[in-house]
């Protein structure tokens, strides 16, 4: 019946909207965040939902994230990696992620073309956000995806396995042999080695 589902609508609108203005922060419309990122109205409702039963003042610390990413890593220590992950979600460094940092990076993580992707991962490792990787942000990457995944995931894993890992990775990435891996060189090796993107896809997958 077409009326009750209108009547339905327009209460979930209102719902929405009367939500969104009592949050202490409120995001963007959704008609906004609808055309910047790859999700309909509909679903950006739901994630909104979601994301404010979860963090009822509308915006996520880094605390948080830490407590949000230890449920769904129980066997390993996931605090590192949840403390680069929230850098990366918060763009403008504020030290608070808000719902449309979130629904900006899942779109890309989830929708985003092979190269949004990458260089939203690019991003993710260059923990200082100069422009470059090194082998030390390198290491302290894969090193918390290592502790993040725990010793039920990894059993025979080695100390230095997540060392190994990063010499190849970088020794590959690294075309000019600078000691830092550019923007360029970073697509340039995960599109060219299949290797590598499947390893990303692996770490996305953590996300």
């Amino acid at each position: 019946d077409i009326a009750w589902w209108y009547y339905q609508y327009q209460r979930d609108k209102i719902e929405d909207e009367l939500e969104m203005t009592m949050v202490c922060h409120r995001p963007e419309g959704l008609e906004q965040l609808e055309a910047q990122t790859n999700f309909t109205k509909r679903e950006l409702q739901v994630l909104y939902r979601g994301f404010k039963n979860e963090c009822p003042s509308g915006v996520v610390n880094e605390e948080t994230f830490k407590q949000i990413y230890a449920q769904f890593f129980p066997h390993g220590d996931a605090s590192m990696y949840a403390h680069y992950l929230f850098h990366a979600f918060d763009t403008t460094q504020t030290g608070s992620v808000k719902f449309e940092d979130f629904v900006t990076a899942l779109s890309i993580l989830l929708r985003g073309t092979v190269h949004e992707k990458l260089r939203w991962t690019f991003n993710l490792y260059d923990i200082n956000k100069d422009g470059y990787i090194n082998k030390e942000e390198m290491m302290d990457i894969v090193k918390a995806i290592y502790d993040m995944m725990g010793k039920y995931t990894y059993p025979v894993l080695r100390e230095d396995t997540p060392r190994q890992h990063v010499d190849v990775f970088f020794q590959k990435m690294d075309k000019n042999k600078d000691g830092i891996v550019t923007l360029d060189e970073f697509l340039e090796s995960c599109q060219e080695d299949d290797n590598i993107m499947r390893s990303l896809q692996l770490f996305q997958n953590v996300m």
